[in-house]
């Protein structure tokens, strides 16, 4: 049957942790004041001030109690989706605005032009938004490669660590699950993913990392699927 399709995390996969941390995150910090400010009766931004007020239960917090306390989930790292929708629209404009590129590992740019050469489908699923994916594959330092992606996935679809966000994924691309193979850094993901049912493998790019029972490849170069 083989493998058709191939889904790859974002961050210490295809994307550089010191990308995300050092650059996207102070940037949305920055900018989340004087956009929620600007925003706030856009509906779907309403939306998520709403939903941050819903999470942290504070149902009668001020804009500016919801701003002190989503960049203090930017700090935490929290995966809650109005954060990462909120960041995904400021890190639009400052795209737009050409502030920064997003980075890609240039193996995996080689690799994706590779997959989709081979009639591959290819995916990516992290916990930032559809959309911030989107545009960091579509501003990347490599061009835009959105082309050669089939769609990107999101906490939309669940949770990276749970078992049914990678069923959800299985059901939405209608592959079976050993039909896919799913790439990440991240071994509590990987768990998931397997438990699911997709094949699976560590992307190990740096010493240190702490790696399992699963495959590992240093890049994409050393990703084969035999």
């Amino acid at each position: 049957m083989g493998i058709r399709a191939i889904v790859v995390d974002t961050a210490g996969t295809t994307t550089d942790l010191d990308f995300i941390h050092n650059v996207l995150f102070p940037y949305s910090v920055k900018a989340l004041p004087e956009f929620l400010e600007r925003n706030q009766h856009n509906v779907l931004v309403d939306n998520c001030i709403s939903d941050v007020r819903d999470i942290a239960l504070e149902p009668d917090a001020s804009l500016a109690r919801v701003t002190e306390i989503l960049q203090q989930w930017v700090m935490e790292d929290r995966k809650a989706t109005p954060l990462k929708t909120l960041q995904g629209l400021i890190w639009k404009e400052g795209y737009a605005k050409g502030e920064f590129t997003g980075h890609i590992y240039p193996d995996f740019i080689t690799a994706i032009k590779a997959y989709r050469a081979q009639n591959l489908r290819v995916y990516s699923f992290s916990s930032g938004s559809a959309e911030a994916q989107a545009m960091l594959f579509g501003h990347s330092d490599g061009g835009d490669l959105n082309p050669l992606f089939n769609g990107h996935f999101d906490t939309r679809t669940g949770s990276k660590v749970d078992k049914q966000a990678y069923l959800n994924i299985i059901n939405t691309i209608s592959l079976t699950g050993k039909q896919i193979l799913f790439v990440s850094d991240n071994l509590d993901e990987l768990k998931a993913a397997a438990a699911a049912g997709m094949l699976v493998c560590q992307m190990v790019r740096e010493d240190g990392i702490h790696t399992g029972d699963y495959r590992t490849v240093r890049n994409f170069d050393e990703l084969t699927f035999n």
